[in-house]
């Protein structure tokens, strides 16, 4: 009994110690397919939670409320996004990265349903010029019929508060607006037009005041949240925080340049956003800052510092 009894721990201690090592030195969790784990933030927190000026926790949006039906579908001729499938109020349709068409399937449930609402089935017709053999439905998990487009499965935004509104497009790079064959209506295409084509994914900038600096590739400052956690890897940003600090989208590992590559997994979030980490600390840029090289966000509510390229908090008390 003793030695099956030091077996099993001596197998227990091995497979904690291949977890703990999954994600930098002692910190972070994988998943199955090797990415990481998140972990939903607290239901509640103080007004004054370091999220910025108004401070504030954001709850789910949209939580409890009925998917509306889309009704006759139509299009929408965006100026940035060319052709989006819109509803029949007019409000835009999105189709998620992580979804597959062949076979129509769902990976959005849960928070992320929250945050991006399925589109009933029920009902809707196909926009004018659109073929009717592309509307289609898909079964989700919780038995709801969800509309398909091309075998894509259509969702909306709940920060899109009026008919034209596209805030859900390239939200943590893997949300966009549909086209009317249920396919991307762009990529990218809400990207700052001082972006860089050559810039690597993520860099360093000498900053006169902070230092080495890490960047996107747009040359934004990257910043982290002291609230945030790396072992286990989670993210206390949620809800309106994300407004004003929009997470940084998973980068190609070979597209880096000065930047550690310790830790460099991506942060599967609960609600359904993917999110870059180094040294499994999850990565933000700031609303606050227009322009390459600004710093804005620094030190905000004492809870917020640029990144160095050893992923440290630049300038923070200790």
């Amino acid at each position: 009994m003793n030695t099956w009894r030091n077996a099993s721990l001596a197998v227990t201690a091995v497979a904690l110690l291949a977890l703990t090592t999954a994600c930098g030195q002692e910190k972070g969790t994988a998943s199955p397919n090797g990415q990481a784990v998140g972990n939903a933030a607290p239901a509640q927190q103080p007004a004054d939670s370091g999220y910025g000026s108004d401070g504030g926790y954001g709850s789910d949006v949209g939580a409890g409320t009925a998917p509306k039906e889309a009704g006759q579908l139509a299009v929408w001729d965006s100026k940035k996004l060319g052709k989006v499938l819109t509803d029949s109020e007019g409000f835009t349709l999105y189709r998620f990265d992580k979804d597959t068409a062949e076979p129509p399937a769902s990976n959005c449930e849960s928070d992320c349903a929250k945050t991006w609402p399925a589109v009933p089935a029920e009902n809707a017709e196909a926009a004018a010029g659109v073929g009717a053999s592309l509307i289609g439905e898909v079964t989700r998990a919780d038995g709801t019929k969800q509309l398909t487009v091309g075998g894509w499965p259509m969702y909306r935004y709940a920060e899109d508060a009026e008919p034209g509104d596209a805030n859900g497009q390239g939200v943590g790079g893997t949300w966009f607006a549909a086209a009317p064959d249920g396919k991307k209506a762009a990529v990218n295409a809400d990207g700052p037009s001082g972006a860089q084509a050559d810039a690597a994914g993520l860099s360093v900038r000498k900053d006169p005041e902070l230092g080495n600096i890490v960047v996107d590739k747009r040359g934004m400052t990257v910043y982290r949240f002291k609230k945030d956690s790396a072992w286990p890897m989670k993210s206390a940003c949620t809800g309106d925080c994300l407004k004003k600090w929009p997470v940084v989208a998973p980068v190609p590992k070979n597209d880096v340049d000065g930047v550690t590559t310790k830790g460099f997994v991506t942060f599967d979030r609960p609600d359904g956003i993917q999110q870059q980490s180094l040294d499994c600390w999850p990565v933000y840029t700031f609303s606050g800052d227009a322009e390459p090289g600004d710093t804005n966000g620094q030190g905000v509510g004492g809870t917020w510092y640029a990144v160095s390229p050893d992923a440290k908090l630049v300038g923070a008390a200790k």
